[in-house]
């Protein structure tokens, strides 16, 4: 099931595999600018076909309501032919726990416009009023100022640190975790 999201100056959108050729580009650009927050990349992650597997798996995961990945475009963009970014609520657990955690990324040339904090406020309503969950978590390495002073513009606090928590460019890397609660959304 495709789902659409409008804000201001973004699309958000669920996307298929006629999309692996724009997700490879929207990598390509970024490689080194992402190279620092993310796994190590082996040469198959720059294929079109990795990309096209993976958003098989990522079709599979929406449609079980265990995951939630929206790309971002800009409004303007009529064709959805170049990718921002992407915001992704993962790991949805029902029941008792009714949380999800939260991963996010912005083009290198895009980022301090508020296109990330469009997309969030838009992505975090949805967990929390479609979606019904109590809880967003998200893991960010202590050195990322960046996206821990984001987080915080909505209220996600520190509950403590992770270690060696996500091996990230082939280092075990600490992270905070930081979380939301529904009743607790400021922005």
């Amino acid at each position: 099931m495709k789902k659409i999201y409008l804000t201001n100056r973004l699309l958000l959108r669920t996307i298929d595999t006629s999309y692996s050729v724009r997700v490879l580009d929207y990598y390509t650009r970024n490689k080194e600018f992402l190279e620092p927050w993310e796994p190590k990349r082996n040469q198959n992650f720059y294929k079109p076909a990795y990309h096209k597997k993976s958003l098989r798996i990522e079709k599979d995961l929406i449609n079980n309501l265990s995951m939630l990945r929206l790309w971002i475009f800009k409004k303007d963009d009529t064709f959805c032919d170049k990718i921002i970014g992407t915001i992704a609520f993962s790991n949805i657990v029902r029941g008792c726990l009714m949380s999800c955690t939260l991963g996010y990324k912005l083009d290198k040339d895009e980022i301090k416009k508020g296109y990330m904090t469009e997309a969030l406020n838009e992505g975090i309503n949805i967990m929390f009023n479609e979606y019904k969950l109590h809880r967003i978590e998200a893991n960010i390495m202590p050195k990322n100022s960046a996206s821990i002073n984001l987080v915080k513009k909505f209220g996600f606090e520190n509950e403590g640190i992770s270690k060696k928590y996500i091996k990230i460019n082939n280092v075990w890397e600490d992270h905070y975790r930081m979380s939301l609660l529904s009743k607790d959304i400021t922005h």
